[in-house]
């Protein structure tokens, strides 16, 4: 008897959570060097096929999975999104990052690499602030006072942190 499957194919980073690429990074790790085990645990933790139903699909469905996910998985040109809205609340990028701060910078520093790991959703909730005004292209967002909530941005797209990565590792 055959048992039919709804897959949720992610096409690019807005269809993947902060939350659900940490767990995916955690799993990784366990099967570094195994290109399928890793092509499995990808589709397990983006599409949600799970290794029961995966030595039945066909090596065609096999094959267009992965490549979906090939398609933008390593795309390293995602732009800033300078605002962005969680609930009701519009939240800023630091407008100016050679100006931030002292607290906001020392902060930012004691986490070492800066990379998307444990550690960034509290890096996020330092760099995005709520937005104070907006006047003609300039904008001004609340003062720092110490990184608290970061909770929020872990179902936040990968779009918009690999885009902060980005745009703070070149900076």
């Amino acid at each position: 008897m055959q048992k039919q499957i709804e897959l949720k194919i992610p096409t690019g980073y807005e269809d993947i959570t902060l939350r659900k690429w940490l767990e995916l990074q955690k799993d990784l790790k366990n099967y570094e060097g195994d290109e399928e085990a890793t092509t499995a645990v990808l589709l397990l933790h983006l599409c949600g096929l799970s290794p029961e139903y995966l030595t039945g699909i066909s090596l065609d469905d096999y094959n267009l999975l992965k490549y979906e996910l090939m398609g933008f998985i390593g795309k390293t040109d995602l732009e800033l999104q300078r605002f962005i809205k969680i609930g009701d609340v519009e939240y800023g990028f630091e407008p100016n990052l050679s100006n931030m701060s002292y607290g906001a910078y020392a902060d930012i520093t004691k986490f070492g690499q800066i990379t998307i790991d444990t550690n960034w959703a509290k890096i996020m909730n330092i760099l995005y602030r709520p937005v104070e005004t907006k006047s003609m292209g300039n904008y001004s967002i609340t003062k720092y006072e110490g990184s608290k909530g970061e909770a929020k941005w872990l179902d936040v797209p990968m779009s918009i942190h690999f885009g902060a990565l980005f745009f703070y590792s070149i900076y």
